[in-house]
Parts: C-alpha cells; sequence; structure tokens
C-alpha cells in the first residue's frame, strides 16, 4: 500500500468517526478562521443527541434568525456536508423560498465550503449547480445532495425521500416563504423506521402564519427552537446593526425580523394581525334588543371548501353556533339557510353572490326569504371604513374586511382555530383607483398557492359587515311576510287592558333565547274625545 493510499485511508476512518459528532468533524477539519457560533455549535449538538436517543425518531430543529447570524453556513453547508461524509448512502434534499436564494445563497455556501475541505475528500464527491453526487457511479443514485426548488405541482421530492435504515436529511431555507404543502408532504419522509431522519427549517420569521410559524407555536412540543439575535452572533456588523437599531426602533416589526430573530407582530404584508385575532377570541361583550341579528353566509365553490353561516349579534358573533357544511348543494344550503331563518328573523342574510352562490340567492329569493341582500366580492365599494375616511379600498372584499378590523377591537369571536387561521392568512397590496392608492387583498388563488386553504370562515364573517344593517323590527316578532305580530288593540277601554307585549331577544350568557317583555306606553289621551 502507497503512502498516499495509506493516508487517504488514516483520515476515511478520521471522518467516519464523526458519524455522531458534527462538532468534532468541523471543529478538526475546518480551517483555523472559521470558528463554529455558540448557538451553531448547540443545534449541532441537539442533532447529534438526537441520533443517538432510543427508539430512535426523526430530529427536528427550527431556527428563526435575524441577517447575518451565520444560518447559511449552518444549513446549507455544515449540516448535508457533515451528514454526506460521516455515514454511508446518506440522502439530503435541500429547498428554500425561491430559486434565487437556493442557487445565491444556499448553493454559494455549500460551494465555498466544499471547496475548504482537504483535498482528497473533495475528491469523494462531484459538485454540480444542483447537487453533490458521490464519485463512485455504484452510488451515484443513492449518496448524494440535491437542491431542488419546492413546486406544489412537483412534491414527489419532498414525499419520497425514504432511506430505509441509512439517514435521510431535508432542510428547508428561509422557511417562511415554502408552502404549507410542502411542510405537510413532507411529514410522509419522516415516518421510516430504523432510519436516522433530519429535518432543519430556519430563516427569517417574516410572516406570523404558516407551517414555520407554527414549528414555533403549535407545533413546538415536535421540534427543538432557536431565536437568534444577530446583535449577539460573532459574525453581524454590529455597526450597521446600531444604525438599523437607531432608524427602525428595536420594537418594529422591521427589526424583530431581521435583527432579533422574532416573528413580527403582524406580517408586513398582513391586513389582520394576530394580536387583534386573540383578544377578539376572549372578550367578554354584551348585546343589547336593539342590535340585529345577520347572517354571513359563503357558499363553497371546491370540494375541499365548506359552505359556512356565521351569525353575528352586534359585538357578538360567538355565542350562536355557526353552520359549517360540505358537500351540499346550492339547494341544501338554501334550504338550511331558510329554516334558520324562519327560527332566528335575522335582520340581513347576506350573500356571497360570485359563482354558485347565485343559485342560493335566487332559491331564498324563490322561498320568499326576507331581507336577503346579494353581495359581490369583486364590486365597487360602497363606504370607507368607520373613522377612517381616507382609507380607500380597491373592491367590496377588502372594504368588508376592512370593517371587519375595525369591528374585531370590541368584538367577540369563536376560539375556533380554523376560524383565527382564516382571519389572519390574507395579505394586502396597493393598487391605483381614481388616482390614489388602494388597498386589495390577495385572491383566494393566490392564497392557494402560497399553500393556505380557502378563507371560509372569515369571509362568512366579513359578509355580516357588507352592508350597514338597522334592526328590522325592535317592537315585535315577525311573520314570514314582515307583518309585526302584537295584540295591541287600540280601541280598547282602558290601558289595564292593553297585554304585555314579548319579543324573542337572544341571551348571550344563557347561550339561549327568551321572552323579554316590552314597556307598555300608558296616557289618559283618548283620540275620540271632543277638545
Amino acid at each position: 500500500m502507497s503512502n498516499q493510499s495509506k493516508a487517504e485511508r488514516e483520515l476515511v476512518e478520521l471522518v467516519a468517526s464523526f458519524e455522531h459528532d458534527p462538532c468534532g468533524f468541523w471543529d478538526t477539519l475546518l480551517p483555523d478562521e472559521i470558528v463554529l457560533d455558540s448557538w451553531q455549535r448547540e443545534v449541532l449538538e441537539e442533532i447529534a443527541w438526537g441520533l443517538k436517543r432510543t427508539p430512535k425518531r426523526p430530529v427536528r430543529v427550527a431556527t428563526v434568525s435575524g441577517n447575518g447570524s451565520g444560518k447559511s453556513f449552518l444549513f446549507g453547508a455544515a449540516v448535508p456536508l457533515w451528514a454526506l461524509y460521516t455515514a454511508p448512502d446518506t440522502r439530503v434534499v435541500i429547498t428554500a423560498n425561491t430559486f434565487t436564494q437556493l442557487q445565491t445563497k444556499t448553493h454559494a455556501e455549500l460551494s465555498k465550503i466544499f471547496y475548504m475541505l482537504p483535498v482528497p475528500m473533495q475528491q469523494w464527491f462531484t459538485l454540480s449547480a444542483t447537487a453533490l453526487v458521490s464519485s463512485d457511479p455504484r452510488h451515484a443514485r443513492t449518496h448524494r445532495a440535491d437542491l431542488i426548488p419546492w413546486s406544489e405541482t412537483s412534491v414527489e421530492s419532498f414525499s419520497g425521500l425514504h432511506n430505509q435504515n441509512r439517514r435521510a436529511v431535508l432542510i428547508f431555507d428561509e422557511a417562511s416563504g415554502i408552502s404549507d404543502e410542502i411542510f405537510k408532504v413532507s411529514e410522509g419522509a419522516m415516518s421510516e423506521a430504523n432510519t436516522e431522519l433530519i429535518w432543519c427549517v430556519a430563516g427569517n420569521g417574516t410572516r406570523p402564519s404558516g407551517a414555520f410559524y407554527e414549528c414555533f407555536h403549535r407545533q413546538a412540543h415536535r421540534w427543538k427552537t432557536w431565536h437568534i439575535d444577530t446583535r449577539t452572533s460573532k459574525l453581524s456588523n454590529k455597526e450597521q446593526i446600531a444604525e438599523w437599531e437607531a432608524d427602525q426602533g428595536a420594537d418594529s416589526d422591521w427589526f424583530k425580523v431581521h435583527v432579533r430573530g422574532m416573528f413580527p407582530s403582524a406580517g408586513s404584508l398582513q391586513f389582520i394581525g394576530h394580536e387583534l385575532v386573540a383578544e377578539a377570541v376572549t372578550r367578554r361583550v354584551e348585546v343589547t334588543k336593539f342590535d340585529p341579528l345577520v347572517f354571513g353566509v359563503d357558499v363553497a365553490r371546491q370540494g375541499d371548501d365548506q359552505s359556512v353561516i356565521a351569525m353575528r349579534q352586534g359585538r357578538d358573533a360567538r355565542s350562536m353556533p355557526w353552520i359549517k357544511l360540505r358537500n351540499v348543494d346550492t339547494m341544501a344550503l338554501a334550504a338550511r339557510v331558510a329554516q334558520l331563518a324562519d327560527e332566528l328573523h335575522p335582520s340581513g342574510i347576506l350573500v356571497d353572490g360570485g359563482g354558485i352562490g347565485a343559485g342560493v340567492i335566487d332559491r331564498l329569493r324563490q322561498l320568499k326569504v326576507r331581507n336577503v341582500f346579494e353581495i359581490q366580492f369583486g364590486s365597487k365599494p360602497t363606504r370607507s371604513m368607520p373613522g377612517q375616511d381616507s382609507t380607500v379600498y380597491a373592491n367590496r372584499r377588502a372594504e368588508m374586511y376592512g370593517v371587519m378590523r375595525e369591528w374585531l377591537k370590541g368584538g367577540a369571536i369563536p376560539d375556533d382555530s380554523e376560524l383565527r387561521a382564516d382571519l389572519v392568512a390574507p395579505e394586502y397590496r396597493y393598487v391605483m383607483r381614481d388616482g390614489r392608492d388602494a388597498i386589495l387583498l390577495e385572491s383566494k388563488d393566490d392564497m392557494r398557492r402560497r399553500g393556505l386553504p380557502s378563507t371560509d370562515r372569515s369571509d362568512a364573517l366579513a359578509l355580516t359587515f357588507a352592508l350597514p344593517v338597522s334592526l328590522d323590527n325592535p317592537m315585535g316578532h315577525q311573520r314570514p311576510n314582515g307583518r309585526v305580530i302584537s295584540e295591541y288593540d287600540p280601541f280598547a277601554d282602558t290601558a289595564e287592558s292593553v297585554p304585555e307585549r314579548t319579543a324573542r331577544r337572544w341571551n348571550a350568557y344563557e347561550n339561549q333565547y327568551e321572552l323579554e317583555t316590552l314597556p307598555t306606553v300608558q296616557t289618559d289621551w283618548n283620540p275620540f274625545e271632543d277638545r
């Protein structure tokens, strides 16, 4: 055996000894000028500990960080290179929020660190624009790292990342911008037994919603998480950060996202913030007899969508249970709305008239249901947001959401996770209308492209604000034909003979309807007495 082959064999044995020691791997092989930051070391130690535990479970690490934290080195190079070099037939898939990010940042960092490794190690793999592949042709398909742009129309690379009895690594860079659908599909790759599974997600916290956000909130029990403040990072430009803090403020959403490694209070393009919704979930409100009852009916258009009937009386959209129907035709939906209208006598039934919603409206009118109004989301707005006359909306949908956003400051909504997600999901932008900047919410199709479901629940609630609705009949019940039911006889002999009148009113605290006695006006005036 030649000296060269002996040296290479010793290098192979050295590298293999770091199979479950990524910190040791980089402490030994990195040039002296590159030193692991403390938080990077913590993440690598978590991965090492996770691989050694019994029984084996997927190792899930999530980091949200500011700019210049060293994230690209850790997840673009340190984790994938260590994983490939220390275990045979390892498969790695790396994706990012955009193709540009994948090529100019992630791939660039992978290339830079790869060429810093000892030259013999560079010969073990071949680097291309989209992959790092074993130089041994027998393992070219089984021992490799692939950089793949994500696409909802092509999820095979994420659903098919299986590597039974070996090691599989999945890395999401700038994960806030990666579709929730890709997160969901990737769960399938985390189900193999007797396999070393590592899933890393990282990025700026640009959106306080979506799958990446939930890694730190509702799904936090499944992930080991880090918030990296770049003010404490070895690599960050402290002078630049000081300028940003002076210009933006340490508590601004921009500074939270780009420096402090936090999620914003509201997304930079998010129309309704999480805090506003959270307060409306817990708020107690009172309903008066002068608050009109309004239905908002959002009609499902696709198989996964739901038709929703939201009910709101004044500030209270919580007490009366909403109706959610899936896979019902327009006739069945109209029949349910008519039934509720006959029972509850709303002052307004506002129905989404787009698409198949027109069929529901036609049927309700055929059934002679009163107070039915057709609302076209894409039509022109009819009024400005109360108290903000300078606010301009591009269409009726944006206007409804604007009025609803103001209402949420004092209203009460159900504690429904899907409703909360719907309310905070839409983002917005400005477009020109009549020479002025107007607010336009993103369409449902655009939201689906971001991996978000249809906002059926929030649209139903928004419909209750599409028109100003006043109390239809504050002094008594209504018949289906609109006449007031009253036992008052104007020709009775005395005021004492006037019976008590009642009205059916919703009691929000008892969660039921009650009969309320209405006041009787007593007077000595006789319209037939000579004067």
